[in-house]
């Protein structure tokens, strides 16, 4: 027995020693941050439009910016899910970026949703001009911090169109239809107020549902039915400009945090300042679309001027009605109006 436990004992102090000697013994260093590459997945709902067009700018502003520390990667078209799927990977840190219409988020802060607010901006001038105001952009930016998400930039797409399978020449004519919107109370009150039925429906479902005849057309704008050809199954397109459609890009927090901070100040600053860039290319390819959505025999209509105006008085108030039981959504949507004053 003796002879057992003094080869335990040894064999016990030698294992001890040899804890020591490698707790002692240097290790290799972890490589530094500056050798480190950081992959950034950006994903949107849409192709070939101006939130497709932010993206490309994003991605070479910030791969030569940081002298190629950050890869990023581009999927439009909904290539990564849809939209509910795009921005919860983006919360969680599976995508490291989203871009799209920020009343889409109103699950993430329903604050999200005062962009869609109508009768509030006055022309595609004034759109691009109340994007830029400072103080806007950073409440609208900061809605989703607490939510696993940090804003980096807002830019104008377009004025909001309707597209249906049959023309709509008069308020009267939108009565009993079902319209695909987004997912925004404040925009499924605008198409209750015009008499038809709201149908939130996420992008990549539109288009089958109005050939199938599910829904009688949907709210986008121009560019939109143009790049996923919509004239193949609705040609026309009511021109109702009640309010804008924006576009926010929001970057995954819990990526960012891992980011050293001069590559975060470069996520910050590129994407502020391309937001801004991109606007007036947005304007020139809205504009673009229309002619190609001519071309390819759809119709653009105008409402009478009189029904215009009286439907732009309907929808007013909208913002108003929908907040005021809602401090924290009144607050923004009265921010919002105070913008649109200063950039009248």
């Amino acid at each position: 027995m003796d002879v057992t436990r003094t080869r335990r004992t040894v064999r016990a102090a030698a294992l001890a020693a040899c804890a020591v000697a490698a707790l002692a013994t240097p290790r290799p260093a972890a490589a530094a941050d500056g050798d480190k590459t950081f992959v950034m997945k950006l994903s949107t709902a849409t192709i070939n439009d101006t939130q497709h067009e932010w993206m490309k700018r994003f991605v070479a502003a910030v791969e030569k910016d940081s002298g190629g520390r950050i890869k990023g990667e581009i999927y439009p078209a909904s290539q990564l899910g849809s939209i509910p799927r795009q921005i919860e990977g983006t919360q969680f840190g599976s995508i490291q970026g989203w871009i799209g219409p920020p009343e889409f988020l109103t699950g993430v802060d329903e604050r999200f949703e005062i962009m869609t607010a109508p009768a509030v901006i006055q022309s595609m001038d004034q759109a691009v001009r109340i994007s830029r105001d400072p103080e806007l952009k950073k409440m609208l930016l900061g809605f989703g911090a607490e939510k696993g998400l940090t804003g980096i930039g807002l830019f104008i797409s377009a004025p909001v169109s309707i597209v249906t399978r049959k023309p709509v020449r008069h308020l009267a004519e939108f009565k009993g239809l079902k319209l695909r919107t987004l997912a925004s109370p404040f925009e499924g009150e605008q198409i209750k107020r015009l008499g038809a039925t709201p149908v939130a429906m996420t992008l990549g479902d539109v288009l089958p549902a109005i050939q199938q005849g599910a829904i009688d057309g949907g709210v986008a704008q121009v560019a939109v039915f143009t790049t996923m050809h919509y004239f193949d199954a609705a040609k026309y397109i009511t021109q109702t400009n009640q309010r804008y459609i924006y576009s926010v890009a929001e970057i995954s927090k819990k990526w960012f945090a891992t980011l050293p901070p001069e590559l975060q100040k470069i996520i910050v600053d590129d994407g502020g300042r391309l937001a801004e860039e991109v606007s007036p290319w947005g304007v020139d390819f809205f504009n673009g679309e229309k002619k190609t959505w001519t071309g390819h025999g759809g119709e653009l209509i105008d409402l009478p001027p009189q029904e215009q105006a009286a439907m732009m008085e309907a929808m007013a108030s909208i913002g108003e009605d929908l907040s005021k039981d809602k401090p924290g959504l009144k607050q923004a949507y009265e921010t919002l109006v105070a913008a649109a004053k200063r950039t009248k």
